[in-house]
C-alpha cells in the first residue's frame, strides 16, 4: 500500500540544513503513539535536494528516497526493542531514539506518521547504527 507525504514535506527535508531536526520538528509529539513489543519507528531519510558535488536533483529522484532509501532516525522503541531473549542476544548493542540506522526496506513496513514518511521494523532487522546517514543509499 503506498504511503501518500505531502509534496512540502518532502522539500522541507530535502532542504534541510539539519535533518533531525527537520524531521523531528515536523513528527512532533508520539506520546499518543504506543509501539508493541520489538518494533522500532524510524522515519525515512531523504537525502538533499543538491548533491555535495553541486547537482540538483530531479524532484522524481527526490521522491524516489520515499521508497529506496534505507537509512533512517530512530523516533521511538517500543518496550521490548535490544531487549535479550531465548533467541536474540543484542551483546549492549542498540540505537536510541535520536540515533541514524540502516536497514532492508523489505523488512519494514511503511506508514505516514504527521505526514512524515516511517517504517516499522523489528530490532533484530536494524543492520547499523550510522553518525551520518547520507553515507548510505
Amino acid at each position: 500500500m503506498p504511503v501518500a507525504v505531502p509534496r512540502k514535506t518532502i522539500e522541507l527535508f530535502s532542504r534541510a540544513k539539519d535533518p533531525k531536526q527537520a524531521i523531528l520538528s515536523a513528527v512532533g509529539d508520539l506520546s499518543s503513539v504506543e509501539l508493541m513489543f520489538n518494533t522500532v519507528l524510524v522515519a525515512i531519510y531523504i537525502r538533499p535536494e543538491t548533491t555535495s558535488g553541486g547537482i540538483i536533483r530531479p524532484d522524481s529522484n527526490v521522491a524516489e528516497d520515499l521508497w529506496q532509501s534505507k537509512a533512517g532516525l530512530v523516533l521511538k522503541l517500543g518496550p521490548d526493542a535490544f531487549v535479550d531473549d531465548l533467541v536474540n542476544h543484542f551483546n549492549g548493542q542498540k540505537v536510541e531514539v535520536g540515533d541514524w540506522c540502516a536497514f532492508r526496506i523489505g523488512d519494514t513496513w511503511q506508514l505516514s506518521l504527521n505526514n512524515v514518511a516511517c517504517r516499522l521494523i523489528e530490532d533484530t532487522h536494524i543492520k547499523m547504527k550510522l553518525s551520518d546517514p547520507s553515507v548510505v543509499f
